[in-house]
């Protein structure tokens, strides 16, 4: 959406890449800073009812596309367990962590897929972060069934863990597309464009 937007304006491509950038750290900003007020109000649970992550990394996959959601996906999750490693409880865990990177590249990938056509028709945002959410999840459970011999959790553990966070999950498929429907119509406004 954001590189339609600056072709329509014509930006040079290092300003593309600037700011690209600039809105990827705001996006790992928001990814690391949630998951902890999250865990701050609501405890160590928190996350797994809240799943505070995921919103930011749909939102960039929706604005940045595929390639540059997927470095989002891969990094937040990186950036926030060494920034908490020092607290003696690291988020995500070292056991999760390579399990969150998977679910939400898959996340940042699908949304991102449907970028380019959420310019075009923003209602298209809908079903791709329904879309994304599904197969973000089947992801995880199906990593946990691959990879089983070799980790902590379980099919079983996973399964309760999808259903603590079906309320976050549905919470997000409205907050999402509301948030990027929003700023599409304030970049059509800045572009002199009356329709969202």
């Amino acid at each position: 959406m954001i590189e339609n937007v600056l072709t329509l304006k014509q930006v040079t491509y290092k300003k593309k890449i600037t700011i690209k950038t600039l809105i990827s750290i705001g996006i790992v900003a928001m990814a690391v800073t949630l998951p902890m007020l999250v865990h701050l109000i609501a405890g160590n649970t928190g996350g797994m009812r809240w799943l505070p992550m995921y919103l930011p990394i749909l939102i960039g996959g929706c604005l940045l596309g595929a390639k540059w959601g997927s470095a989002i996906a891969v990094i937040s999750p990186l950036v926030s367990y060494f920034i908490t490693l020092s607290t003696g409880t690291p988020m995500p865990s070292i056991e999760r962590l390579p399990f969150m990177i998977a679910e939400l590249v898959v996340f940042a990938i699908t949304c991102g897929l449907f970028s380019k056509n959420i310019m075009k028709n923003s209602l298209i945002v809908i079903p791709a972060v329904l879309l994304a959410e599904v197969l973000g999840r089947s992801v995880l459970m199906l990593l946990v069934v691959i990879f089983n011999e070799f980790t902590i959790f379980t099919p079983e553990l996973i399964w309760e863990q999808i259903k603590t966070g079906l309320l976050a999950l549905g919470l997000q498929a409205i907050i999402v597309p509301f948030i990027v429907i929003s700023l599409k119509c304030l970049l059509n406004k800045s572009n002199q464009n009356k329709n969202c």
